[in-house]
C-alpha cells in the first residue's frame, strides 16, 4: 500500500509514491533517538529523586532542626557570601536567628492582606499566600506548644500557654489542636485591631497637640495622687481616666477597624419594605452609624471632647466598634484597658514626635501606606 504526497520539486501534476507510515520500518537513526529519549527520561527521574532526598534528609534518632538544605552540593553558600554593607548581622544569619514571635508577626501581616481578596487559590495570588501563611502560623504555634510541654517546671512562665497545658490533663475536651487554634484565634483578634488602633491614635494625637496635652495632664495627676510611686496602675485609676476613655472611643469611632460583620438570616426578614430571604448573608457596616452626621457633628474630625455631651442611649445605639448583642467581641473591655495602660506608660515615661507617615487607606481594612515613624525619648 502506498500513499500520495505532492512534491514541491516537481510540477503540480507530479506525485511521489511513498510507503504508508504504518508500514514503514524504523531506521537505525530513529532507534538511536528512542534510546536517547529513554535515557534522558530515566536521568530526569533519577535527578529529581536525588534532589528530593537532598532537600528532605532523614534522621534516625530524633527530629532535624528547622531550616533548608539549599541547593544540592553547594547548600546555601551563595546566599551566605553575598556582601552586606552594614555593621548589623549578616542578613543570612539574621534571618535564621529570628525569634518565633518575629516570624509570627511577619506571617500575620501577610495573612491579613489576603483576608479581603478574590478567593483564587493559585500560586502567586494573595489568597494562596494567605492560606500558606495560616498553615505556617499554625505550625509555629504547634512547635511552641510542644516545646513548652516538654520543658521543665522551672522553665514555665505561668502564661496562657502553661495554663492550657495544665488544663489538658483535667479537661477531656481539650486537645493540642484545639489549644493551637484557640491561640491562633486570640492572636488574630488582638494583633490587628489593637496595633492599628494605637497607630491611628499616634496619628491623631500628633495632629492635635491640645488633645495630647490634656491626655498627659490627666495621667500626671494620677502619678501625683499616688502614695507609692513604685506601684503599678490600679483599677480605680483606670476607671478615673475620663479623657483617656474619650480619646479611645474617638479613635475607635473613626478607625472602624472592623469593616463589617457577617450574619446569616435564619428566616425571611422585612427591612424598610424589602425582604431579605432566609439563608442570605447580611453584612452589617458599623461605619454607617459611627460616621453618621446626624449623630456625630463633623463626623470625620477627631474630637474626643464630643463624648462629654453624648448620652448613654446615643452611644449604645450608634457606637459599636466591637459588634453588639450576644456576638459582641469578648475582648472589648480588654482592648480598652490595654490601650489605656499603653497611654499611661507613653505619656508619663516618654516624649515623642511624629517624623513622617501616617497617611491612611482602606482596602477595606484600615492601613497605613508608609506606616508612621515616631521619634521617642525617655523622660529623665
Amino acid at each position: 500500500m502506498a500513499w500520495i504526497k505532492p512534491s514541491t520539486e516537481l510540477s503540480n501534476k507530479s506525485f511521489l509514491l511513498l510507503p504508508h507510515p504504518s508500514k514503514a520500518k524504523w531506521s537505525d537513526r530513529d532507534k538511536g533517538y528512542e534510546k536517547v529519549g529513554t535515557k534522558f527520561a530515566l536521568l530526569t527521574i533519577w535527578i529529581t529523586h536525588w534532589m528530593y532526598k537532598w532537600r528532605n534528609p532523614r534522621c534516625k534518632n530524633g527530629i532535624l532542626p528547622p531550616g533548608s538544605m539549599g541547593f544540592p552540593l553547594i547548600g546555601e553558600t551563595i546566599e551566605l557570601i553575598i556582601p552586606s554593607y552594614s555593621l548589623d548581622l549578616q542578613p543570612f544569619i539574621k534571618k535564621r536567628i529570628q525569634s518565633s514571635s518575629g516570624k509570627i508577626t511577619e506571617k500575620f501581616n501577610t495573612f491579613l492582606e489576603g483576608l479581603m481578596c478574590l478567593p483564587l487559590n493559585i500560586p502567586g495570588t494573595k489568597y494562596h499566600r494567605c492560606l500558606k501563611d495560616k498553615d505556617e502560623i499554625i505550625k509555629l504555634l504547634k512547635d511552641s506548644l510542644k516545646e513548652r510541654h516538654a520543658s521543665t517546671a522551672e522553665a514555665r512562665k505561668g502564661d496562657f500557654l502553661d495554663h492550657a497545658i495544665n488544663d489538658i490533663n483535667t479537661h477531656k475536651f481539650l486537645s493540642e489542636d484545639l489549644i493551637v487554634h484557640l491561640m491562633f484565634g486570640a492572636l488574630f483578634a488582638s494583633f490587628e485591631s489593637i496595633a492599628t488602633a494605637l497607630t491611628l491614635a499616634f496619628k491623631f494625637l500628633s495632629d492635635h497637640p491640645s488633645a495630647l496635652q490634656e491626655l498627659t495632664a490627666e495621667h500626671e495627676v494620677l502619678l501625683k495622687n499616688r502614695k507609692n510611686m513604685d506601684t503599678s496602675l490600679t483599677w480605680d485609676e483606670y476607671k478615673s481616666m475620663t479623657f483617656t476613655s474619650q480619646v479611645i472611643n474617638e479613635t475607635l469611632r473613626l478607625g472602624n477597624l472592623m469593616p463589617g460583620w457577617l450574619r446569616k438570616a435564619l428566616k425571611d426578614v422585612q427591612v424598610n419594605g424589602y425582604t431579605i430571604p432566609a439563608g442570605w448573608t447580611i453584612m452589617v457596616v458599623p461605619a454607617a452609624l459611627q460616621l453618621n452626621p446626624n449623630t456625630f457633628e463633623d463626623p470625620l474630625a477627631f474630637n474626643p471632647w464630643r463624648w462629654k455631651d453624648l448620652g448613654p442611649d446615643v452611644i449604645s445605639n450608634n457606637f459599636m466598634p466591637f459588634g453588639g448583642g450576644m456576638r459582641q467581641c469578648a475582648g472589648a473591655d480588654y482592648s480598652k484597658v490595654f490601650m489605656a495602660a499603653f497611654f499611661h506608660v507613653l505619656v508619663t515615661k516618654y516624649r515623642w514626635t511624629k517624623v513622617k507617615g501616617g497617611d491612611v487607606f482602606r482596602n477595606p481594612i484600615l492601613g497605613f501606606g508608609e506606616a508612621i515613624h515616631i521619634n521617642f525619648s525617655r523622660i529623665a
